[in-house]
């Protein structure tokens, strides 16, 4: 039974890892455990903000929403103007998000500030388009004018 449960154990981890890593995977230019610069303790979050309570960050013709939700429930709205075309570049240029490169792409540890690490506290970054769990990494997701995108802590 203790064989079966750490298998099981094992199996889940390794899936929610590769599902990840998957998900953000890059387009291949970076070489690998290559760090992301972390954003410094005043975030972009604090710039700027509109009537309706969201943070409106960066320049560009083109825009898209992004909801952080906190481990507490806690969340953040942002109006994004960017020109870039994919949407981890546009949240790396703001500094809203940093983690490390790796073959699989960037592994998003921290959002807003706040820094998540699956080793101690088996919290993470999921990353999601439209309301959904995202097929594609936060680094390889092209940017939809309009779109909703959402990094919440699970």
């Amino acid at each position: 039974m203790k064989t079966f449960f750490c298998r099981k154990t094992l199996s889940f981890i390794l899936c929610t890892v590769l599902t990840v890593a998957t998900a953000l995977s890059t387009t291949g230019c970076n070489d690998s455990q290559n760090k992301v610069n972390t954003p410094p303790a005043s975030t972009a979050a604090a710039d700027a903000g509109t009537a309706s309570g969201d943070t409106v960050l960066g320049e560009g013709n083109t825009s898209f929403a992004l909801t952080v939700t906190d481990q507490d429930g806690g969340t953040s709205s942002f109006e994004i103007h960017t020109d870039k075309a994919i949407v981890g570049e546009a949240l790396l240029e703001l500094e809203l998000i940093a983690g490390d490169d790796s073959e699989y792409g960037l592994f998003v540890k921290t959002v807003n500030g706040i820094t998540l690490d699956y080793d101690k506290d088996g919290k993470y970054w999921a990353f999601y388009v439209d309301g959904e769990y995202a097929t594609s990494g936060v680094d390889s997701t092209p940017i939809t004018d309009g779109a909703s995108y959402a990094l919440k802590a699970e």
